[in-house]
């Protein structure tokens, strides 16, 4: 009993960052931010993830937070709750930890951005790996390949290490962007050796328990993982995943990488996303100095940041974000956006990678996420220089590409002067055409990834 009070108290503790105030009270319409409900619900009902966590806040304040479904298929399993629910972040880790890490040390004043790796990790260097600077680690124009199959090559997390570190450029240090986990990872390295520590210490030290984000961390324990959204049943390892770690490379790692690994809650997140919306600092405790927050957050090259990816319409930031906001997504199903113009954030974790019912959940996702957005954006009402007019409809209403329909019932009509046809059902006119293409479940890569 005692033990469950514990528990219960450290649960709650983990959400009692923000207040929780209602839409009008921070310039948002609750009628705008209710297609959130819609939207995610068609998600889960369409068979891309069987629940998600959501949290947008504004001005200082959560307006909307809600679970959706359950942790997996099963109709006995428990709903999902924003304050207990712990998701695999995937790459969210590569900016809720390592970048947020690195920033840390920059305000410290224990490297410069334009500082060679290799004066820092010898063992990275060779040929023109000797040039490749922290800052173009950041900005994912290294020059390293997207990523290697270190759950292949390597037994040890140490020969795994040493393979990313030895690993050869693919192209001139920046002279092009490639998405690379292996720089990700790099950096994470970069971080245990400037501060001595490993790195999941490292974070939980400076950034996580200050913040009293108590529901994030790496290698979740044996006692919460029942709490933990499950990912794949059939991965390389040869047993279902929950409450570890999801992505290979990482687990070849020892499950602390900086490219994924963390766990966290989407009530966590709110906390953290606060924190960089208050230049650093949150209830008093500052994490990271105001002019670093700016520095890091702002466009660097293309549509990086450092370390963070910019809100270009890309990788599910929607159409209605402003120019300044950044973020990042995951490759299990979450992602984080941050928009300071509208000091508002929005959060969507799901385990989207947990037995798809969708015959493309990775379009569902990226509809909803898109959708999710946008909502937010649109259920701003209180600037008139960013009031948005409502769409008609969303992607998700839309579900285009989601799934195939099948008819069992419809009649064909061919159109004069063309080789399609339409086939009328009771509820839907379809228009198809004669050439038929095969449609494979995408195998993970490092585009949808992120």
């Amino acid at each position: 009993m005692v033990l469950a009070l514990l528990a219960a108290a450290a649960i709650a503790a983990g959400n009692g960052g923000l207040p929780v105030k209602a839409p009008a009270s921070v310039g948002m319409s609750a009628a705008r931010l209710r297609v959130i409900d819609r939207v995610v619900l068609r998600g889960i009902h369409a068979g891309g993830f069987p629940g998600a966590a959501v949290v947008v806040g504004r001005k200082g304040a959560v307006v909307w937070e809600k679970g959706f479904g359950r942790i997996d298929w099963k109709s006995s399993s428990p709903r999902v709750s924003p304050s207990e629910t712990l998701y695999d972040l995937a790459s969210l880790t590569k900016v809720v930890g390592t970048t947020t890490a690195i920033m840390i040390l920059y305000d410290k004043g224990l490297f410069k951005l334009d500082d060679p790796v290799v004066k820092y990790l010898p063992e990275f260097g060779g040929g023109e790996k000797d040039s490749v600077t922290i800052r173009e680690l950041l900005e994912h124009r290294s020059g390293l390949p997207a990523d290697r199959e270190l759950w292949r090559l390597a037994s040890t997390p140490e020969e795994a290490r040493h393979i990313v570190l030895s690993t050869p450029l693919d192209y001139k240090p920046g002279a092009q962007y490639v998405y690379s986990d292996l720089g990700a990872m790099t950096l994470g390295f970069l971080v245990e050796k400037l501060s001595g520590q490993p790195l999941d210490e490292f974070l939980e030290m400076w950034v996580f328990h200050p913040l009293g984000m108590m529901n994030t961390f790496y290698r979740p324990a044996d006692s919460v993982k029942y709490r933990a959204a499950p990912t794949e049943d059939t991965p390389p390892r040869g047993y279902p995943l929950k409450g570890e770690v999801h992505d290979e490379n990482a687990y070849a790692l020892g499950g602390v990488a900086g490219h994924a690994g963390l766990f966290s809650t989407a009530a966590d997140l709110s906390i953290f996303a606060q924190m960089i919306l208050n230049g650093g600092e949150f209830n008093g405790t500052r994490i990271v100095a105001d002019s670093t927050i700016r520095l890091f957050t702002h466009r660097a090259a293309g549509s990086r940041a450092l370390g963070w990816a910019m809100a270009d319409g890309q990788w599910g930031s929607g159409r209605y974000l402003s120019d300044e906001a950044f973020g990042h997504v995951g490759y299990t199903g979450t992602s984080l956006w941050i928009d300071p113009d509208r000091d508002m954030f929005v959060i969507l974790l799901t385990n989207r990678v947990h037995e798809p019912r969708a015959r493309r959940p990775e379009k569902v996702i990226a509809d909803v996420r898109a959708d999710l957005s946008d909502a937010a954006a649109v259920a701003v009402t209180d600037d008139p220089d960013q009031l948005i007019a409502m769409p008609v409809s969303f992607r998700a209403d839309k579900a285009k590409g989601w799934n195939h329909v099948e008819h069992r019932h419809h009649r064909r009509v061919r159109r004069r002067g063309t080789k399609s046809t339409v086939r009328i059902t009771k509820h839907h006119t379809v228009t198809s055409s004669h050439s038929k293409k095969a449609v494979a479940t995408p195998k993970k890569n490092h585009t949808t990834k992120k």
